[in-house]
């Protein structure tokens, strides 16, 4: 099969490789469409020379082989997963990936539309529903939440989650486009980061605030923002220090979410295929939409170049998906 490998100086080569065999609770899926996310950036970005490695976090495709473990599925269903950060992505022809990790693909989405859901489901709804310990149904909360960033791929996703339970959603945005796509994506109100949250909420109470850029520059103003006994949760690594007293005071809950922690401490790993099966009807309903934005046909070293490039502006609104 052949693969595209990530290699230092953020570069990349294609290769053919042997086609893995499976067991267990593995399946070998044909991988049919990626969506490129900013952990793949990140990762590439750290590839010493002499290392490579097979990225990718999302995916479409159909089984074609099956460990003797695997239930639920069958060889020539159409699947959406993201994998995991210890083993070889989706960034090849073959995939093998964890059935445990994967569900049936939305029937109403194209395998592009589908690609951009997996990994930015999972930690949206990780964030909402396990962190922040909300109900996972329709109209079933009523608090108020505050998304940092919400017009990246985890904010798009999360705003669409927060309202079908039932939240009061308020996310950030500065550009005119940005702004359009929180809307869009169905936020009550929308503020500008780059200026003085509080001034800008004014008495509005926020029970619970998601950080989906810049730990570093906005849990201080959130820790004088969020009402007591509120909750904080952050997906982006801090640079410094934390200052973790500044919660102190009104008791609020500060928890980090990083999808891949089931896959790599094998912690409630079904967990996330149950995540995925419930986003693949809430899509099919219509209750959520795609976020895909921009698609770049071809498994290409060329296609790989321009959607990490995408990503790596930081001005990306939604996600890019590679169609093979």
């Amino acid at each position: 099969m052949k693969a595209i490998f990530s290699v230092a100086n953020n570069q990349f080569k294609q290769s053919d490789i042997k086609t893995p065999s499976v067991s267990g609770y593995d399946v070998l899926v044909q991988v049919k469409s990626v969506s490129v996310n900013p952990v793949d950036v990140k990762v590439a970005s750290t590839l010493e020379s002499g290392n490579q490695k097979i990225l990718g976090y999302d995916g479409v495709g159909v089984i074609k082989e099956m460990g003797e473990h695997v239930s639920g599925f069958e060889l020539n269903d159409r699947v959406f997963f993201s994998g995991s950060n210890i083993r070889s992505g989706s960034n090849a022809e073959m995939e093998v990936i964890d059935s445990r990790i994967i569900a049936h693909a939305p029937l109403e989405l194209s395998d592009a539309d589908a690609a951009s859901m997996p990994l930015t489901s999972i930690t949206a709804w990780e964030s909402l529903f396990e962190k922040m310990a909300l109900i996972p149904k329709a109209d079933a909360n009523h608090q108020t939440i505050l998304i940092i960033n919400g017009a990246g791929g985890v904010g798009s996703v999360a705003i669409q989650l927060a309202k079908w339970a039932g939240l009061k959603v308020i996310a950030t945005a500065s550009r005119p486009e940005t702004i359009d796509w929180v809307k869009k994506m169905g936020a009550d109100q929308v503020i500008n980061h780059r200026l003085d949250l509080k001034e800008q909420l004014g008495d509005e109470k926020i029970d619970l605030a998601l950080i989906l850029h810049s730990t570093d520059m906005y849990l201080p103003q959130l820790a004088s923002i969020v009402a007591p006994e509120g909750i904080i949760v952050s997906i982006v690594e801090n640079e410094h220090p934390i200052e973790i007293g500044l919660l102190k005071d009104k008791s609020i809950s500060f928890a980090w979410e990083f999808m891949f922690t089931k896959t790599k401490y094998q912690v409630d790993v079904q967990s996330q295929g149950m995540i995925l099966a419930e986003v693949s009807k809430l899509l099919d309903q219509k209750l959520i939409k795609s976020t895909t934005t921009k698609i770049i046909d071809g498994f290409l070293v060329d296609s790989f170049e321009k959607a990490y490039q995408l990503v790596r502006s930081n001005r990306m609104i939604g996600k890019v998906v590679i169609k093979y």
